[in-house]
């Protein structure tokens, strides 16, 4: 993983949270090489808090050329309508309009700065986002909910695979965006 280029700029949309009823997904934009990409653009309180800060950054929708989903859970996917027919990807697939293209995710290079990883853990389909930036390697996955875990995602149906996938993250994440949270720079205490 160490190859990735560290040429492509993140900007996190919106910190998602979880205070039921209440859900939001953390939904980012990646700009790398002539790729603009929006990962998990799912549930927020109002779509303006995707489109607005999008603005200020002067990307438009229609400059967006892939979204990325971490998973198929709605908080991460419901607002995937709000850009052009672009590629899609998610752990098995590009779809792109009506043509449903089967690809592993794993080591999927999207430039060279933006890579894709199957990490199976909070659900068995999630992928990770790699990202390298002139601050080191930034995760984007929903391995962790915040920075605080939960230790246990109640979601997970095998938390030994969990815990393995966590592990191969933090080998070269120097910064995670979590599902549901703030980037956070892993700690010791960073829950495995």
């Amino acid at each position: 993983m160490m190859d990735l280029a560290s040429t492509a700029r993140l900007d996190v949309l919106v910190e998602g949270y979880v205070r039921i009823p209440h859900v939001a997904g953390t939904v980012s934009l990646i700009r790398d090489a002539d790729r603009v990409v929006i990962v998990d653009p799912g549930m927020v309180a109002d779509r303006e808090l995707i489109l607005r800060p999008l603005r200020e950054l002067g990307v438009r929708p229609e400059d967006v050329t892939d979204v990325v989903v971490s998973h198929h859970h709605l908080d991460h996917t419901v607002n995937i309508a709000l850009f052009p027919v672009v590629p899609v990807h998610d752990f098995q697939s590009v779809i792109e309009g009506d043509v449903f293209t089967g690809r592993p995710a794993e080591g999927v290079q999207l430039t060279p700065s933006v890579r894709l990883l199957a990490t199976p853990g909070h659900t068995p389909q999630d992928i990770t986002t790699l990202v390298g930036t002139s601050d080191g390697v930034a995760a984007l996955t929903h391995l962790w909910w915040t920075a605080e875990g939960p230790a246990d995602d109640p979601y997970a149906v095998d938390r030994g695979e969990l815990r393995k996938q966590r592990e191969r993250v933090l080998e070269f994440a120097a910064s995670i965006v979590p599902g549901h949270g703030a980037p956070f720079r892993p700690v010791s205490s960073t829950p495995r």
